[in-house]
């Protein structure tokens, strides 16, 4: 042996010999220290009989929603979002071909699968016509005219991180859309990109609070001012937690978002499940012209509809105040759970989704003669052209999208949104994992996929024979039935008459 290695490399070897030996021991006593622990403790059962390789059950439940997504669910299974959709958006993201080959891999037969219905004589694309400009708030002193039917929804800065935040507004700048701030107040990022911005107004007040949590009408009237910032949303409340308020980790809490918001950092911030100023339905009114008086601007608000007799109430206590009294907008969220952190309990369970609740909304609107007066924003896992035109045949003026953004950002659905290790950099504040988010990169995505989603839905609306979206009615959508029939929309939905003492 020493004729064949020199004395410098038999040191070598025998430190490396050393070395494996020595971890190949640590590596036992590891297991004899977890065996130890395992046996000897009584709070977990499946541990205590099958010490050590109990330990992979944890690892591969851990593991298995990342394989799921990969290597085991088809295109079309996946909760929330399935292979399919989030491929579409990826692909409009970067420009790339979202056509397909050997036909659809979406089964048509389901109960509730939505067919739309193709004219004979598609509209030609010299006879098409730019969806048009909505003035938003004509009763107020500045009224805003919304370029986009297509918009980014409410994601709070503190939920959603700084270089998330601004790739968005400089994407919605560049696509004339939207933006909204979520009720996690209004930063610097927002301002910013030079997006056109809707101020959400949550139960928490977030940066236009007092100390005690009540509104201060200085702080509003200070983002009223901004130029860019649009309109007012009230949230009432959201698809992830109808009835809950807002969820904020105390690990999110930086010292600049306890600034913008006005809360202390590093605290769980919880937001109250609903605004003390309002009791009864004529206090949403009286809410709405107290903060419209403030910011002379369009007022609206967010809900999920439930229980509806108090939409209802609303619209003849609007009838017998004037007109002018009503909200500007209703913003609808499907109950089925949204980007935030929420109990499953209400995720799963609480609050009508939108295919139900948005057409009731609508007919609601046209029963008292208000639908032109209050505009419909709808809101809840609307990420594909299909699923913003449904909304459009069933009657929304807009659509709102949070997670179909996230998705253009990069977002692989991870799951991780309440936590701060988000994979992509989209909902976390450890500075390494936001590193590969450039916000120039990725706003040149968001405006990519606004543009793609808008073109996709006008081709809808054009084989449907109309001449932009805006068009496209009840009657020009289809819904499966249990016997495997499909019925027109305006059969399962007609629009109802208005009711004569509303008639103009």
């Amino acid at each position: 042996m020493d004729q064949i290695f020199s004395p410098a490399v038999l040191v070598i070897l025998n430190w490396f010999v050393t070395i494996f030996f020595l971890i190949i021991g640590l590596f036992i006593l590891g297991l004899i220290v977890v065996y130890i622990l395992d046996v000897s403790q009584k709070k977990n059962a499946v541990l205590h009989n099958y010490p050590v390789v109990g330990h992979f059950r944890g690892i591969f439940s851990t593991l298995g929603e990342f394989f799921r997504q990969y290597f085991f669910a088809m295109d079309r299974e996946e909760m929330p979002f399935n292979r399919a959709e989030r491929n579409w958006v990826a692909h409009a993201s970067k420009k790339e071909d979202v056509t397909v080959a050997f036909g659809s891999t979406r089964s048509l037969t389901p109960v509730g699968t939505s067919i739309f219905v193709n004219c004979p004589f598609p509209t030609l694309e010299s006879d098409a016509a730019e969806t048009q400009p909505v003035i938003i708030g004509p009763y107020v002193k500045n009224p805003f005219t919304a370029k986009s039917f297509f918009n980014i929804s409410g994601m709070s800065f503190g939920a959603i991180s700084k270089p998330a935040v601004l790739a968005l507004s400089n994407g919605a700048r560049m696509a004339g859309l939207w933006m909204n701030t979520g009720e996690g107040g209004l930063s610097p990022y927002h301002l910013e990109g030079g997006a056109d911005i809707v101020f959400q107004i949550g139960t928490a007040k977030y940066g236009v609070r007092n100390s005690d949590g009540s509104l201060n009408e200085d702080k509003l009237r200070d983002i009223a001012n901004h130029e860019t910032v649009r309109m007012f949303e009230i949230k009432f409340s959201q698809g992830a937690k109808p009835g809950k308020g807002g969820i904020l980790p105390g690990i999110k809490v930086t010292s600049e978002i306890s600034k913008i918001r006005g809360i202390p950092q590093g605290e769980d911030s919880i937001s109250p499940n609903r605004h003390p100023e309002v009791d009864c339905v004529p206090d949403i009114l009286d809410f709405i012209a107290k903060i419209r008086n403030v910011v002379e601007k369009p007022v609206g608000f967010k809900c999920v509809v439930g229980a509806y007799g108090w939409l209802e109430k609303l619209c003849q206590e609007i009838h017998r105040r004037g007109i002018e009294s009503a909200p500007d907008f209703m913003t609808i969220d499907s109950g089925d759970g949204g980007t935030g952190a929420a109990p499953l309990a209400l995720m799963d369970n609480v609050g009508l989704p939108i295919r139900e609740s948005l057409p009731m909304v609508v007919d609601i609107l046209l029963k008292y003669n208000l639908k032109d007066r209050i505009k419909i924003v709808s809101s809840g896992k609307l990420i594909t052209p299909a699923e913003v035109a449904w909304a459009l045949c069933t009657g929304a003026d807009f659509i709102t999208s949070a997670r179909g953004f996230m998705f253009s950002l990069g977002c692989i659905q991870a799951m991780k949104c309440n936590k701060n290790t988000c994979p992509t950099g989209i909902t976390t504040h450890n500075p390494h994992l936001q590193k590969g988010l450039v916000p120039t990169v990725k706003a040149i995505r968001v405006k990519n996929y606004a543009e793609a989603m808008i073109h996709e839905v006008e081709v809808i609306a054009h084989s449907c024979g109309v001449h932009e979206p805006r068009c496209l009615k009840r009657f020009h959508m289809r819904i499966v039935q249990n016997n495997g029939r499909s019925l027109p929309l305006n059969e399962l939905y007609p629009e109802p008459d208005v009711i004569s003492e509303y008639v103009s």
